[in-house]
């Protein structure tokens, strides 16, 4: 039974193995797209607020030695290398350069379920295998970004955004939609020659609506004055 269970693991492995290799290619490939102060400020802003001192100073130096270093999402750490004198942070305490063995297994927990890090693999003399996340790949960032999008959303004032005859972008809409064209006379305008004119005049209760507004040249449009558009076109 231990010997079939195994032929069944081990073509399984084996994909595993392909899809993550795959998957490290493509984003060693894709690194150099990135630009590095965009990910160091997505880490500043969105997951080191979240995080606390221990578990900042080891995420920076499993994301130095990884991503940074060698455009890697994998490093093998060991809990006494990250706790030597010199290597991650000192201690808080004072009482010595270095980390506690129980500090920085405390650390790598909780790093562990934030979901920041997450073990790839045995642990063996030289330690243990770690995938290292980015913030957009980290729920708790994903979270805190959009928090921060809503808030930074503008608001936005119903007039001005329904408003398509003093508004500069929407009055270019009316004009791109009838392709910079008197709606009277036919002459070709541009952006600079062109003006807009209400099909129901202002007047007689007319809107600076989207549906009320057409591009028109500016002889036209004087000689129109407050009269019904229809009466114009009749003429």
């Amino acid at each position: 039974m231990k010997e079939e269970i195994s032929k069944i693991r081990e073509p399984l492995d084996r994909i595993e193995h392909s899809e993550d290799n795959e998957r490290e290619k493509s984003f060693k490939e894709s690194l150099e797209l990135f630009e590095l102060p965009e990910i160091f400020s997505s880490i500043v802003d969105f997951l080191q607020p979240l995080l606390l001192p221990y578990e900042a100073a080891i995420y920076w130096y499993m994301f130095r030695h990884s991503i940074v270093e060698t455009a890697d999402l994998y490093l093998r750490v060991s809990v006494r290398g990250l706790g030597k004198t010199g290597t991650v942070i000192t201690s808080s305490s004072g009482q010595s350069q270095g980390l506690s063995y129980g500090a920085v297994q405390e650390a790598l927990k909780r790093l562990e379920e934030k979901r920041v890090i997450q073990k790839s693999g045995d642990t063996n003399r030289e330690g243990t295998s770690y995938r290292i996340f980015l913030p957009k790949e980290i729920e708790i960032c994903r979270k805190k970004m959009q928090e921060i999008q809503s808030q930074q959303l503008p608001k936005i004032d119903p007039k001005k955004e329904l408003d398509f005859f003093n508004v500069k972008e929407n009055r270019l809409k009316n004009f791109e939609r009838d392709g910079y064209k008197c709606y009277k006379c036919g002459k070709q305008l541009t952006r600079f020659s062109a003006t807009l004119d209400h099909i129901h005049p202002v007047s007689k209760g007319g809107d600076n609506s989207y549906d009320n507004l057409v591009p028109c040249c500016l002889h036209c449009n004087s000689k129109r004055g407050n009269k019904p558009m229809m009466d114009t076109l009749d003429k």
